[in-house]
């Protein structure tokens, strides 16, 4: 078995495992002030085009996923495990297999291609297609969490709602929607970081256009070799977000906890 010190140890050792690839992007973007040139390179297309893309994508992730998620915490269907789990599914699945999905459905020789090019609609490599990519992989971590928030919501809140006169859409807007709010939202910064990061699925439907297609972590792609400082910077800029969303989730989260126990 393994003692005490052998597993301070192995503690340690996964710590600096974790830790120390980002600890050298820190210390490599301090040395060489990554950071001067950004006005001319593609960083800034790349970072308004993820912010507004991301932005349309938590859009259509609320507008959907919340009806389904309520229905999936709360309604008791045939397949509802099978449904469940092919909702969750994308976030397991390899992006690469996510964009090659999508580029079968909506491509022009895809399963959607013919009534959509004779509608002339045309979705791989455009926007459309880095939102639907990132929506595709992102809106799960949304639906679970905020599935979750439904389904804890005291019934007996909800009914003494029904007693005062509320009922459907009444009830869920000032009852149930408010009490898992804090739930949705963590689900929704998770979402939000997911959908940011997004590169396999977005690559190969989207491609990598600048200032069209070409996201942030699709920069640090094609740049790497001929502009080392701006995929660094790229990179790092990337981190603190996600640092940040991961704070704000936790967060989000211990203050439910601490409500619901209250």
């Amino acid at each position: 078995m393994v003692g005490r010190n052998g597993v301070i140890f192995l503690a340690a050792v996964a710590i600096l495992f974790l830790t120390l690839p980002l600890a050298a992007l820190i210390i490599r973007a301090l040395q060489n002030q990554a950071w001067a040139n950004i006005p001319g390179t593609a960083i800034p297309d790349a970072i308004w085009l993820s912010f507004a893309s991301t932005l349309v994508s938590m859009i259509m992730t609320i507008t959907f996923g919340t009806p389904l998620a309520y229905v999936l915490a709360r309604r008791r269907f045939p397949f509802k495990r099978l449904i469940n789990v092919l909702v969750e599914l994308p976030i397991v699945l390899p992006p690469a297999v996510a964009g090659l999905a999508l580029l079968l459905t909506f491509g022009r020789r895809g399963l959607l291609g013919a009534p959509l090019d004779e509608l002339g609609i045309t979705i791989p490599f455009t926007l459309a297609a880095v939102i639907m990519a990132q929506t595709f992989v992102a809106a799960p971590f949304y639906v679970r969490a905020a599935a979750v928030g439904f389904a804890g919501v005291p019934r007996e809140l909800e009914d003494a709602g029904r007693v005062d006169g509320a009922g459907g859409a009444s009830l869920f807007w000032y009852i149930t929607l408010p009490l898992s709010l804090r739930a949705l939202a963590a689900g929704l910064v998770l979402s939000w970081a997911r959908a940011l990061g997004e590169f396999g699925a977005t690559i190969l439907f989207a491609g990598s256009l600048q200032g069209r297609t070409q996201t942030m972590p699709l920069l640090i792609y094609n740049v790497i070799e001929r502009d080392i400082d701006a995929a660094i910077w790229t990179g790092l800029l990337l981190v603190g977000i996600a640092l940040a969303a991961l704070l704000v989730a936790g967060w989000l989260r211990r203050e439910d906890t601490l409500t619901s126990e209250a």
